[in-house]
């Protein structure tokens, strides 16, 4: 019997990503952020580990280097919340300032909580991710070695 759970996992995994990517932008002015985005991204990673194994799991870009994603993500959190001192301004300052005119299109405005919350994104997906790629690496091991 064909199973049909591969291929919607598959159909699944980039609707999963776009909503976490919208949840990401809409952060900073509704219900979101970095921490849901980047665990419905994490989740969405999870499926395929269960469907379709680690091998094929890691052709994707992302997957294989989630750890160094979640370095990159640290440091824009880290370099968001410390930039502002460079300047004189307090650690996490929002820009633009309230006095300064805000960059967008639309309904989605460019501020430095964007970045934060981008930066935390990266740091819970690549955790996510990291984690799962390990524990699949060693039940693989262990299956393989037998009891």
């Amino acid at each position: 019997m064909i199973s049909f759970v591969p291929p919607l996992s598959r159909l699944l995994l980039w609707p999963s990503l776009i909503i976490a990517l919208s949840l990401w932008l809409k952060g900073g002015a509704s219900v979101g952020g970095g921490f849901p985005a980047g665990a419905l991204a994490g989740l969405a990673v999870l499926l395929q580990y269960v469907v379709t194994g680690r091998d094929q799991t890691r052709r994707y870009v992302a997957v294989r280097y989630a750890a160094p994603l979640a370095g990159v993500g640290l440091l824009v959190v880290v370099g968001t919340a410390f930039l502002p001192v460079l300047a004189g301004y307090t650690p996490m300052t929002l820009f633009p300032r309230p006095d300064q005119a805000e960059v967008g299109v639309g309904g989605l405005h460019l501020h430095t909580a964007l970045i934060f919350e981008g930066g935390l994104m990266l740091i819970v997906f690549g955790l996510v991710v990291t984690v799962i790629d390990r524990f699949a690496l060693r039940t693989g091991t262990q299956e393989e070695s037998g009891p």
